[in-house]
């Protein structure tokens, strides 16, 4: 069975996937229903999770299931982008060549970036195709056919990880995912590919020219490998028997080359061609022998080589005396180019459904909510002009007290108008609602801007956190500062902020207005006998009511009316406008990969908004017009009353309380649209609350992670050795075996074990280095032999000048004039010839063979 090399594949950790991605859809797909997401995100996880388990199973199920999974990550990555900026989870993966190391995690790495995940997936579904491609029957057709198309969709998965590597990892890769180690890989493969075919060949016994240009093609691939696999960078980084095995092959193949090149010159009567690449195969056989050692698996192609070698020669010695040519004259084997990188098809998986196919990608959801800004825009600034003009016309007529004014004329009490108005206000709740739609918006302003506050906090404690960690650990914190990733979140908090301070001025606005106007309002809403009593006493006027001026003032007033009706229909038209955008947002996206919103968007609301647009600018053209018809009808009409001071308070008042009911109308208006713009913006700022704090917490554990891993780091760090241990505090000498003790420097004695010719402790503490020794206490490194227990006064620089203390006069002690038991040995320092200690510096002799201390000869006593 032939030999193929597989890789190994990357180890990974268990991940949540589910909470993260569920705050992600519910802070942006508001608009989605959760059944659409929930069983889908379980499936997403158990997917995840099943990819890990099965990875180990040298099978094709095996790699349906990674398949499915990889298909799912590129299906999701326009709908949930898992980045450290957005949907934030760290996917952990080791080196697949790291058999352990003595500092844990060195050649992990975690990133929060779902292209990471998408790039180690795909290294392992090429790992596992080679394994499963290595493990199949090489003997049978069909797991030979299964084996080339395995290990060809292997190098293309390789080759495409080598171009978009680095630009989806965005940070140094793990040595197995260097371009330099995918090239290699990616030419193995493809090396491997090849000699598949080529043995499939063989078996199908195909002809010979054709093997032969198969098996040369082999070997030049195999070349192409062996030379990436031994760049400087990656060329530890391979198991041991990989370099061995590449360059055995490729002399291998090149061989058979040779071999199956030769049987064609033999079928062509080239005898000493045939003779001259038989050679050519057996040498390069043997250098292939050589080079793989152990790995060297064409043994049963050296033997054919070196039979049909010993047969064409003889048969040419004997029977056709050819001549044998120079190898560099023969013509080139050619080359038979069939293995190919196979592309990387998406879905790999036949069987692929999309789980999150409910929810739109999110350049389209984007698009979409860019679109329904534009479009909240246009309805904001269309219906704006209308209200404006409204209200212009409105404050006219109250200046001008119309339609009070006319209807005045009857003589009623109180103008029928200003009753309905009253009533209108009344029924509407009154300066009470608008009381209490004051009192509200300071407590939904403050609510809304201590979660801003909160959130602003989160950020800034969390980044200054991370810059102390920074400042204290230097280069060895090493994962993305926080400012880069928090920027977006910032500069949300900004607009929002910003949104706060405008709606505060709005706010402003709307109060001043409302103190203008508290007084009018509040008559309007007392009953109808208070708002009868309030007004001065009717004019003297009605033998107007028939006059021409008065009938062409109410015309013009009726005309009002109708444009304040007709204005009514334009605003309800230009709310209600319905698109059907997304359909092209799709399009645009499925044909071009990518979404030009601005001008499908301002081509789709020009089309349907460029009527109603002209239609307001009609509108307010004629408003302007009729204004003027007004303003000369009501000047008639005001010389033809009669002027006096009762009117003329009557007049103010009228003006003041019809003034006071088109203040009411827009104040409510504006207290409401403020008050839901509060509670709207709460959900927001909440939302942007929630995500600031699920990425302070994964700061929080990623942090702890790598303060973990700094820690296990500083505590597996090799100490420095101690330095070596002076003489005279001990150093112990090393004994040679079977001959005496050299003389010792450091101490007076040698620490050796009690052996013909060795010197024996004084002190009677056993031997050093004998069996069953214990040291006194424990050695240190770097000291040698640990140090004896010394009696107390013992001086180390002359122990024979030391006293001993009280009670020591015991056997083996040392005693003053007196040898110790035992002493009269050979080398032995004898006492003085008095009785006395020795002589503490004798005369400097040549040392004799024994003593311990050079340049001092024995003592010679009497």
């Amino acid at each position: 069975m032939a030999s193929f090399i597989c890789v190994q594949l990357k180890k990974t950790y268990e991940v949540d996937l589910v909470k993260p991605l569920r705050t992600f859809i519910q802070n942006t797909y508001n608009q989605a229903s959760p059944d659409d997401y929930n069983q889908a995100l379980s499936e997403f996880n158990k997917l995840r999770n099943a990819m890990i388990t099965k990875s180990v199973d040298k099978h094709e199920s095996a790699l349906e299931v990674l398949y499915r999974y990889y298909d799912q990550l590129a299906a999701i990555e326009n709908k949930l982008p898992i980045a450290e900026n957005q949907i934030r989870v760290q996917f952990k993966w080791r080196d697949a060549f790291d058999e352990g190391s003595l500092f844990s995690g060195k050649r992990n790495l975690a990133i929060a970036s779902g292209a990471y995940e998408k790039v180690c997936i795909l290294f392992n579904i090429a790992a596992l195709q080679s394994q499963i491609a290595a493990a199949q029957n090489h003997d049978n057709n069909d797991g030979l056919k299964l084996t080339v198309k395995l290990f060809q969709q292997a190098c293309g998965i390789f080759g495409h990880l080598k171009d978009i590597v680095l630009s989806h990892v965005q940070q140094d890769p793990t040595p197995d995912l260097s371009p330099d180690t995918l090239s290699a890989l990616s030419a193995l493969m493809l090396a491997q590919a090849q000699e598949s075919i080529y043995r499939k060949a063989t078996q199908d016994k195909m002809k010979e020219a054709m093997i032969a240009k198969l098996s040369y093609q082999t070997s030049e691939l195999y070349s192409d490998a062996m030379k990436l696999m031994q760049l400087g960078s990656i060329r530890d980084l391979w198991p041991k028997d990989w370099l061995p095995t590449v360059v055995m092959k490729q002399a291998a193949f090149h061989a058979m080359a040779e071999y199956y090149q030769s049987c064609v010159a033999q079928q062509s009567k080239s005898y000493g061609e045939e003779i001259a690449r038989l050679q050519h195969a057996q040498e390069l056989l043997n250098a292939s022998q050589s080079r793989g050692g152990t790995t060297f698996s064409f043994k049963q192609e050296l033997a054919k080589v070196q039979r049909a070698l010993e047969t064409a020669t003889k048969d040419n010695n004997f029977i056709y005396h050819d001549k044998i040519p120079d190898l560099k004259s023969l013509q080139p084997i050619g080359k038979a180019v069939v293995a190919k990188a196979a592309p990387v098809s998406q879905p790999m998986s036949a069987k692929f459904t999309d789980l999150f196919e409910k929810i739109v990608p999110l350049p389209v959801h984007e698009a979409l909510t860019a679109f329904e800004n534009r479009k909240s825009q246009i309805v904001s600034m269309e219906a704006g002009r209308l209200r404006n003009a409204t209200e212009l016309m409105n404050s006219v007529l109250a200046s001008l007290n119309l339609p009070a004014a006319l209807e005045d004329l009857s003589g009623e009490r109180v103008p029928h108008s200003l009753l309905e108005k009253a009533q209108q206000i009344q029924e509407l709740g009154g300066l009470t609602k608008l009381d209490q739609l004051m009192s509200d918006l300071p407590d939904l302003l403050t609510r809304n801007r201590e979660i801003l506050q909160e959130s602003i906090k989160a950020l800034d404690d969390e980044e200054k956190s991370d810059q102390q960690l920074r400042e204290q650990f230097k280069e060895r914190w090493s994962r993305t500062p926080s400012a880069s990733l928090t920027k977006p979140m910032r500069e949300e908090a900004m607009k929002y902020k910003s949104i706060l301070d405008t709606a505060i001025q709005a706010d402003h606005i709307v109060k001043g207005k409302y103190d203008a106007h508290k007084n009018a309002i509040f008559l309007l809403s007392k009953p109808k006998g208070e708002l009868e009593a309030a007004l001065p006493a009717a004019s003297a006027a009605a033998s107007l009511q028939n006059s021409p001026v008065v009938k062409h003032l109410r015309e013009l007033l009726e005309q009002v009316n109708t444009i304040k009706a007709e204005r009514d229909v334009i605003e309800s038209e230009i709310k209600d406008a319905k698109f059907d955008i997304s359909s092209k947002f799709f399009a645009a996206l499925a044909t071009e990969g990518m979404i030009n919103e601005e001008s499908i968007s301002l081509s789709e609301l020009d089309r349907t908004y460029t009527p109603l647009r002209e239609q307001v600018s009609d509108s307010i053209h004629r408003q302007e017009i009729l204004l003027s018809q007004i303003q000369n009808s009501n000047t008639e009409f005001s010389q033809a009353k009669t002027s006096n001071q009762s009117a003329a308070q009557r007049e103010t008042l009228l003006k003041d309380l019809a003034a006071g009911f088109d203040s009411f109308m827009e104040l409510k208006g504006n207290l409401e649209e403020g008050t839901q713009f509060y509670n709207d913006l709460t959900p927001l700022l909440v939302r942007l609350q929630t995500k600031i704090n699920d990425f302070c917490f994964a700061r929080k554990t990623e942090k702890d992670e790598l303060m973990s891993d700094l820690q296990k780091a500083i505590v597996n760090t090799p100490s420095q050795p101690p330095p070596i241990t002076p003489r005279y505090q001990g150093g112990p000498a090393q004994p040679t075996q079977g001959t005496p003790s050299a003389p010792s420097a450091s101490l007076p004695y040698s620490m050796t074990p009690s052996q013909p010719g060795h010197l024996q402790n004084p002190y009677g503490q056993p031997n050093f280095g004998g069996s069953g020794w214990q040291a006194p206490y424990p050695s240190h490194p770097g000291q040698g032999y640990p140090l004896p227990q010394m009696p107390a006064g013992y001086n180390p620089y002359n122990p024979y000048m030391s006293y001993p203390p009280q009670g020591q006069n015991q056997p083996g002690y040392p005693q003053p004039g007196h040898p110790p038991q035992g002493q009269n040995q050979p080398g032995y320092p004898q006492p003085g010839p008095y009785g006395q200690q020795p002589y503490p510096y004798p005369p400097q002799q040549p040392p004799q063979a024994g003593y311990p201390y050079p340049g001092y000869p024995p003592q010679q006593y009497h």
